[in-house]
């Protein structure tokens, strides 16, 4: 599965993004890596280039990332979303607004990207 996995990164801080997309740059599996800052640009993004997999972080200005997995999911239920962020106490949420996954920030880079390959395969759902 070389290069097939397309990645949307959606986070307002550009450290994360910046930090995200060179781990990303990194894996084979990825083939193509965008960025969005906010919920209007992140879903202009997913209707243009449909990713396989959504990045999301929760605490966003405007609409926060577990409206934002609601509308993606609603929109375009094959679109997996993968909530990203230091807050735990968010992933029980995470998970009712149909996230495929939850991960914390602090976990090791590696799992971030097993369960990424997981989620895009259809291997992995709603587990944290």
């Amino acid at each position: 599965m070389i290069g097939n996995i397309r990645v949307l990164i959606v986070d307002n801080q550009p450290r994360a993004r910046q930090s995200l997309k060179a781990l990303l740059a990194t894996w084979p599996q990825a083939k193509e890596i965008r960025e969005a800052t906010v919920a209007q640009e992140a879903m202009h993004l997913i209707q243009e280039s449909q990713p396989d997999v959504v990045l999301m972080d929760v605490r966003m200005p405007e609409v926060d990332g577990l409206e934002v997995t609601r509308l993606i999911k609603a929109r375009w239920p094959q679109v997996k979303v993968v909530v990203l962020t230091m807050y735990t106490e968010y992933a029980s949420a995470a998970m009712l607004a149909g996230a495929d996954a939850f991960i914390c920030i602090g976990e090791p880079p590696g799992k971030l990207l097993t369960t990424l390959a997981a989620v895009a395969k259809g291997q992995l759902s709603k587990t944290s």
